[in-house]
């Protein structure tokens, strides 16, 4: 089965190729804020989910700890430097920020509003709309509804308007110079042609280039949002639902308990799947040509689900790197200056999906992407670029 991300044959990387920008998405949950406090209780960041973790089988490895960046709290300057740098190092081309706007209200947006204040640290950004409703559903009430992602009337042309800051900063990565965004649920929007409109115009009128608009498909596969209006697809992974019992949904009880059975683990309660298969299954997802690639690190959803979750078994940064690599030499075949390819996640610790060093792992998967990085050419040339932009170095605002 043929998929849209144009599946490319070569084992090793040429180091001739024009760089693959590499970018990580970035979680920006780890500082307590007031709403949290509320719902989850004083004092909620993603570590609380982290911390509480416990082995569920034999050999399940939780909980997932930090080594060399610690239990960092995001509102210090020091460790967003530290995540950059690290980035850096390792062949990171720059972070995509999960963006959190709820018809005008924003959440989580101290760590970014700092990066733009003050211009540290100076390492490429771009954002991802994550337009969600947030529920209790890491706890099994899905019903219960904590904030719900709404469009009012006119909240594009504001959302564009508040958009058009981060998009004027020197490290905004960018196609051409296009700075990019992404929406999580494309397919979630009233009328996603004239949001992809307000968006592009509201920036024209400004004097800005028009953004360039990728639609995430986490949950609508084989649809080309391109057909309205979008400029690319993202082939987001891991996708937990679809089509394969075994692996992505919760089949009848009798028949998850044979499959966990199969894997090692007598328990109908967790959703299993074997790392490999996982990864061979989602790159066979046909979907519409040059769709970006997406890679994930690795998946254990169980901090934040207990029995619920969803585990992929003995990932390694062996798997990851030989899959990060396809990926890589798939993204040669796009246009030179959409050559994206998109880590998930930099530091999505609850899903047990981080690059960041832990400590059974420490830098073993940021020294894989850093050898991919090294083998496709985006280490050791100075001429790389981490982001295509003519613009000015960015400044500390007042």
């Amino acid at each position: 089965m043929s998929n849209g991300y144009v599946m490319s044959p070569r084992s090793k990387l040429p180091v001739d190729l024009d760089p693959v920008r590499l970018i990580a998405f970035y979680l920006p949950q780890f500082h307590p804020i007031p709403e949290n406090d509320r719902w989850w209780g004083p004092g909620f960041t993603e570590w609380t989910n982290v911390t509480r973790a416990r082995p569920l089988f034999r050999g399940h490895y939780q909980p997932h700890l930090p080594a060399d960046l610690g239990f960092y709290d995001l509102r210090l300057p020091e460790a967003r430097e530290a995540q950059a740098g690290l980035a850096r190092t390792h062949g990171i081309s720059g972070f995509c920020y999960y963006h959190y706007w709820f018809g005008g209200r924003r959440l989580l947006e101290r760590p970014l509003d700092e990066v733009l204040a003050s211009g540290r640290p100076d390492f490429p950004f771009c954002l991802c709309w994550a337009n969600e409703t947030w529920s209790r559903r890491w706890s099994g009430e899905e019903r219960d509804i904590l904030i719900a992602q709404n469009y009012p009337a006119g909240d594009d042309r504001r959302h564009a308007e508040w958009l058009l800051r981060a998009f004027d900063d020197g490290r905004y990565l960018r196609v051409g110079q296009r700075p990019i965004f992404l929406i999580y649920r494309p397919h979630d929007l009233p009328n996603p042609r004239e949001t992809v409109e307000v968006f592009r115009s509201t920036a024209t009128r400004a004097g800005q280039p028009e953004p360039w608009l990728v639609a995430v498909d986490a949950h609508r596969l084989m649809t080309d949002f391109r057909d309205l209006g979008f400029d690319a697809n993202l082939g987001f992974s891991p996708q937990l639902s679809v089509f394969w019992p075994e692996c992505f949904y919760d089949p009848p009880a009798l028949s998850k308990l044979k499959a966990n059975v199969q894997l090692g683990v007598p328990s109908a309660a967790l959703k299993l799947c074997d790392d490999a298969e996982a990864r061979r299954r989602t790159r066979n997802i046909p979907r519409p040509p040059g769709t970006l690639p997406c890679c994930y690190v690795s998946w254990d959803n169980s901090p934040r689900r207990g029995r619920n979750g969803i585990v992929y078994l003995n990932g390694s940064p062996e798997r990851f790197e030989k899959d990060l690599e396809q990926f890589v030499a798939d993204a040669q075949a796009l246009p030179p200056e959409s050559r994206l390819v998109f880590v998930n996640a930099w530091n999505e610790w609850a899903e047990g999906n981080h690059l960041e060093p832990d400590q059974r792992y420490g830098l073993a998967y940021l020294e894989a992407v850093r050898r991919v990085a090294d083998r496709s050419g985006r280490l050791g040339r100075p001429d790389a670029p981490c982001h295509l932009v003519a613009a000015m170095p960015p400044q500390p605002r007042e």
